[in-house]
């Protein structure tokens, strides 16, 4: 096929030898099999910001740690500068995200690199060789059902044992290979301990995983894995090969309104005083 604009960057340099097929068109990014050498592989092209919605990358951001001090500076203004900072470093996510969760065991593409908004990674593939399907194209026995999601559980707990969230996590991108599941479509993940978001995207990720896969086993339908998990993780309990049960008691003691009344006027009376002007002399 005619090589892409955007992908002939990488035919000139040689990353890519010949561009084969595209394999999907997103809202995010557009993504098409190359050749490298003797391998396949695939090419995610990240689409401009202007061609995207971009109004919810402030909740996912948050947290995230900036390298270079000036480039921080930057993405806090709304100058041009600062907007194209921040729009390098919302794509560079993922690759970043990609290395340090290939580095816990977590099932993911395994990436090559990331070239001008390209991202070159492995092209999950299925028996024959051909992309494998998303979870959302496939129908599954119960045990299956029951055997995947444990796969799919046990890779979130070692994703926020390595810091992160994957915040959008759905039978839309997760991939299914010979070996089981392979997370994909991570520029949105969060950063666990510095997004307040992180335990209600993790608790979203992990109910829509409990909703599909409930499809073929219901059973899975009366489980609380994201409650489990992050309460463990909280508790600084949780740990790559933990142990789940899918049960959990949600904490429903009563709160003692007259005491959480005393500390609110008490954290008043300190704001108050430490705002009361000071005046010198009489």
């Amino acid at each position: 096929m005619k090589v892409p604009k955007r992908l002939q960057p990488l035919v000139d340099d040689g990353l890519v030898d010949e561009v084969m097929a595209q394999l999907m068109s997103g809202k995010e990014a557009q993504v098409y099999v190359v050749r490298c050498g003797d391998s396949l592989r695939c090419a995610k092209v990240f689409k401009e910001a202007k061609q995207r919605s971009f109004k919810q990358a402030v909740q996912y951001q948050e947290g995230r740690k900036m390298r270079n001090s000036r480039r921080a500076r930057a993405m806090s203004k709304k100058t041009r500068y600062g907007q194209k900072e921040q729009e390098q470093a919302w794509l560079s996510a993922e690759v970043d995200a990609l290395y340090r969760l290939a580095s816990a065991g977590v099932r993911v593409p395994k990436p090559y690199g990331f070239v001008d908004g390209v991202l070159l990674m492995e092209l999950v593939a299925d028996d024959e060789g051909y992309a494998a399907p998303r979870l959302d194209d496939v129908t599954l026995s119960a045990e299956q059902a029951r055997d995947y999601h444990g796969q799919v559980m046990a890779d979130v707990v070692r994703m926020l044992c390595a810091g992160l969230v994957h915040g959008d996590l759905s039978e839309f991108n997760v991939l299914l290979d010979p070996q089981g599941p392979v997370i994909i479509d991570l520029p949105q993940a969060v950063d666990a301990a510095g997004n307040n978001h992180a335990a209600r995207m993790l608790q979203r990720d992990v109910d829509n995983m409990r909703a599909y896969f409930g499809r073929f086993a219901p059973e899975l339908l009366a489980t609380d894995y994201g409650s489990e998990i992050w309460a463990l993780y909280e508790a600084g309990d949780l740990h790559p090969d933990s142990t789940l049960t899918g049960v959990f008691e949600q904490d429903t003691a009563s709160v003692d309104v007259a005491d959480l009344m005393e500390v609110i006027d008490d954290v008043r009376a300190e704001e108050a005083e430490r705002l009361a002007p000071v005046w010198d002399g009489e």
